[in-house]
């Protein structure tokens, strides 16, 4: 069974500045509303699980995170442009499909948590994101030679701990009646 990449998502982390200033753009827009929220009676008034870092450390995290996410998906792009085996093939594009599919669970993590303020929703968003992430850099480990799970890894692990933040948040605040505090 022939799995097929559109050409879009192979094109894009062909080259490695596309590769790289797609994640980080989209992670730019994706954040742009977070300040208001964050600055925001809501948010300063919501029960947190320990171990929360300071929110100076979010946009510095992030930033790494996209570009090494953008990083390893050149790396799958070029390890499959060199690959003939039809197994490897295969798992390189899944990898590179499921790629775009965190990017989008990524992407709706935002509105849903800070936006509509939906602590469950974005908590399954955050959890889906996480488990795809983790099986994409397996995926990925083998056809690139483990250089993709140098970059992805770190990725992983903080989505499991920002799975564990949001997790909190919703486990301590969901009795709250008035969620526009």
């Amino acid at each position: 069974m022939s799995v097929h990449l559109p050409n879009i998502l192979y094109d894009i982390p062909r080259n490695i500045y596309t590769a790289i200033g797609v994640p980080v753009a989209v992670g730019l827009l994706s954040g742009s509303q977070t300040r208001s929220v964050v600055d925001g009676n809501w948010y300063k008034s919501l029960a947190v699980p320990p171990g929360r870092p300071p929110r100076q450390a979010f946009p510095i995290v992030w930033t790494t995170l996209y570009v090494c996410m953008g990083y390893a998906s050149h790396l799958a792009v070029t390890a499959l442009e060199a690959s003939v085996v039809p197994s490897t093939r295969s798992d390189l594009i899944l990898g590179l499909k499921l790629y775009y599919v965190q990017l989008g669970l990524n992407v709706l993590w935002t509105p849903l948590f800070f936006g509509a303020k939906q602590t469950g929703a974005a908590l399954i968003d955050s959890t889906l994101l996480a488990g795809t992430s983790i099986y994409m850099t397996k995926l990925l480990h083998g056809p690139t030679g483990g250089k993709s799970t140098y970059f992805l890894a770190p990725y992983c692990v903080w989505l499991t701990y920002a799975t564990y933040l949001n997790g909190g948040i919703w486990l301590y605040n969901r009795g709250r009646k008035d969620r526009s505090v």
